[in-house]
């Protein structure tokens, strides 16, 4: 089995990551949020830095985690997209310069597609079972796939058409008065409130918009839903019930998540979802996911919480994957690119 060294530097954060086949050695990640919460988000000037001066530490920490040499390492994986162009061209550098100088092949993979091989890492000892539909929700990215299979089929079923979930989650935890980034705080403040308190849209949902958009995604429509009903209860002279709102916005947000999912198995007669993506951490939306997908009969899996966000484990597994399945490596003229589509799992 190829040890493999796996480097994700898509958004925020530097995730370099060990793997050995399908067995995780090391997953270190260095997060810039922090530098980014004084802006209410991301920041990719500030990301690109942030990557640069990470990158070398990360290496040399996930190594000693893994009590391996860069001598010993079979080959080099690396997101080459999609993702912030800047931040993306660090990491894609330095895989590049690891490459060359340990003559070891490089892998050049879609930042999407990892975070399903993420679930080949799981050491409950069960496989991922294909085709499975695949759920993908972050920060950056709100994505619907089906997966045939991991190294050589995968089909965007559908995406969101505007914010992504984690955006939505972002901007309106900063119209509640909530720290950056927002899903953790929505999710906390949401446990005391209500879920049916406020009805928000949901987008994409109605019968005309479901001829066009089945599986696409909108949360501009909900967070400007939102941003009006705080205006409404501020100008009254009442104060925000910020429990309320953050419970039922998260309810509306895991409401179409999780149909919209749900509703792709039983189109495509596929009984296997997959959730991915940092979003993944919401509490209501695993729970729901879990309840609706127990009533349609499909099997839902979800990745280990720590390898769901961004990381570079992943990306080193999806690249021991498409060694084992006989894969020629990647050029040294590959490039970053931003918006790759998830159809190009190899760059």
């Amino acid at each position: 089995m190829s040890l493999v060294l796996g480097i994700e530097t898509s958004c925020d954060e530097t995730g370099i990551g060990i793997v050995r086949g399908s067995t995780l050695l090391a997953n270190v990640i260095s997060s810039s949020m922090e530098e980014h919460a004084r802006y209410g988000g991301v920041v990719p000037e500030v990301a690109a830095r942030a990557h640069l001066e990470a990158i070398e530490p990360a290496i040399r920490a996930a190594l000693a985690e893994a009590d391996v040499r860069l001598a010993d390492l079979d080959a080099i994986a690396v997101t080459s997209g999609p993702g912030l162009a800047g931040a993306l061209m660090v990491g894609v550098g330095a895989a590049k310069a690891l490459a060359l100088a340990l003559d070891r092949p490089l892998y050049a993979v879609n930042h999407l597609v990892g975070h399903v091989g993420a679930d080949v890492l799981r050491d409950d000892g069960t496989e991922l079972e294909l085709p499975t539909v695949a759920l993908l929700v972050s920060g950056g990215h709100t994505s619907l796939l089906l997966v045939r299979d991991l190294t050589s089929d995968v089909e965007l079923l559908g995406e969101t058409i505007d914010d992504a979930a984690g955006e939505a989650f972002d901007k309106v935890a900063r119209l509640l008065g909530l720290p950056y980034p927002g899903g953790p705080h929505i999710d906390r403040v949401a446990a005391d409130g209500d879920p049916a308190a406020i009805r928000f849209p949901r987008g994409l949902t109605l019968p005309k918009d479901l001829e066009r958009h089945r599986y696409d995604f909108s949360f501009s429509g909900l967070k400007t839903a939102v941003a009006r009903h705080v205006e409404r209860v501020r100008d009254a002279g009442e104060e925000v019930p910020v429990a309320d709102v953050a419970a039922s916005f998260r309810e509306a947000v895991a409401d179409v998540l999780t149909a919209k999912a749900v509703a792709a198995c039983h189109d495509l007669g596929v009984p296997r979802l997959l959730l991915g993506g940092g979003v993944v951490a919401n509490a209501r939306v695993r729970a729901l996911a879990e309840e609706r997908a127990a009533a349609a009969g499909v099997s839902l899996r979800i990745p280990p919480l720590a390898l769901c966000t961004d990381n570079g484990a992943m990306i080193a597994a999806l690249g021991a994957q498409l060694i084992a399945a006989g894969h020629p490596p990647s050029t040294l003229d590959v490039s970053a690119d931003s918006t790759l589509p998830v159809t190009r799992i190899q760059a």
